[in-house]
């Protein structure tokens, strides 16, 4: 928990990497004990909104909740010191009290409750490898979700091993993440610019619904996570994909020859991703009012940045996996402000609600992540 809590403060590894390097430091440490251990923290990472002080901080505060938690502080030699009256202790708080005012009005507290369930599995067939036949013939129990292609399996199946997703018939990815790929394909574009593509989740997307003849570029600055995009391209035969890696600060160094010639530029923004609360508890704790803000600068630089990019009748879609007005509808409103050559366009999908130029997806609302996204033309 220590460990856990300062790599948040300081934006270091992930809650995940850190457990895997503590149990690979400690294989004397049994499977029961393992399991222990990893359940006691990822529910104190559930439970506490506010970035705990110390790892003891964040046990004591569960033990006041818990007596079997309480019971293991008994000074023994592998157990913690004897509780002491008045011991700071995390405060049974699940969202940060600077951020719970922040979220975009539809989001009230039963919306804010569902961003603590857990997170289904989703697959996206890839209609130009496989047949929804190869997904019911693998998964008879697999859930046909509204958008074409999209399907749910039960919570814990095993994916990654299985022959459809190693022939690269099947991606995992959430239904949010989905809509917004079919919302980028309502133009059928012909150049086409992922310009936060990440790991290529939304590329892989969207070349497995457009032409082979699309041109189709992955951008980041990121070379680790975009490097990511390569096998999957390869699994996927995916051949009109290519990527550049992007220089923050520089990116239009890099991206200059595609000025005013995308038919569709997709924007994926870096965000607090509180609408990934469900799969990434831990993100509370690294937010704060100074990276927020942060943030929200970076989102309104990387529309001006896109918008340069759209050609002519071309579309720009804007999108974070956040529920907070600041990163969704207030960026769309200061873009559109005063700009003329720019208008929103309605997305017709059968998931989303409506809300300030855009949509607003959420795990309450649509059973998905959190998204919001806007599709705006170019005039």
């Amino acid at each position: 928990m220590d460990e856990i809590i300062v790599a948040a403060r300081d934006n270091g590894a992930s809650a995940d990497n850190i457990a895997k390097k503590y149990f690979k430091a400690r294989r004397y440490a049994g499977s029961g004990d393992r399991r222990a251990i990893r359940e006691l923290v990822y529910t104190a990472i559930r439970k506490f909104g506010d970035r705990p002080e110390s790892g003891r901080a964040a046990m004591v505060g569960l033990a006041h909740q818990d007596k079997g938690v309480a019971d293991l502080f008994d000074g023994s030699n592998y157990g913690p010191q004897i509780l002491a009256d008045g011991e700071l202790c995390s405060e049974d708080r699940a969202i940060p009290f600077w951020l719970n005012a922040e979220f975009a009005s539809p989001i009230d507290e039963a919306e804010k409750t569902a961003l603590f369930d857990r997170a289904p599995l989703d697959i996206r067939l890839n209609p130009k490898a496989g047949k929804e036949e190869d997904i019911i013939n693998e998964w008879p129990e697999a859930e046909r979700l509204p958008l074409a292609h999209a399907y749910r399996l039960p919570t814990g199946t095993s994916v990654e091993n299985c022959r459809p997703y190693n022939d690269g018939l099947i991606e995992i990815q959430d239904l949010g993440s989905q809509a917004i790929v079919s919302a980028s394909l309502a133009s059928r574009p012909g150049t086409v610019l992922d310009l936060c593509a990440g790991a290529g989740g939304k590329t892989l997307g969207l070349a497995a619904q457009l032409a082979n003849d699309t041109r189709i570029i992955a951008a980041d600055t990121d070379r680790g996570r975009l490097s990511r995009i390569e096998p999957r391209m390869k699994r996927a035969d995916a051949k009109n994909i290519e990527t550049i890696l992007l220089s923050p600060q520089k990116e239009m160094d890099s991206l200059s020859h595609l000025k005013n010639k995308c038919d569709l530029v997709l924007v994926d923004a870096p965000c607090s991703g509180t609408g990934t609360w469900r799969r990434n508890p831990e993100l509370r704790w690294r937010m704060t009012p100074k990276r927020l803000a942060q943030t929200v600068e970076l989102q309104a630089r990387l529309i001006d940045l896109a918008s340069e990019l759209v050609m002519p009748g071309g579309r720009l879609i804007y999108a974070v996996c956040s529920l907070l007005d600041a990163e969704g509808g207030d960026q769309i409103s200061n873009f559109t402000k005063g700009r003329r050559d720019w208008r929103d366009i309605n997305v017709d999908l059968p998931i989303g609600r409506p809300y300030r130029k855009g949509l607003l997806l959420s795990p309450y609302h649509d059973g998905t992540d959190g998204f919001y996204f806007s599709c705006l033309e170019k005039l």
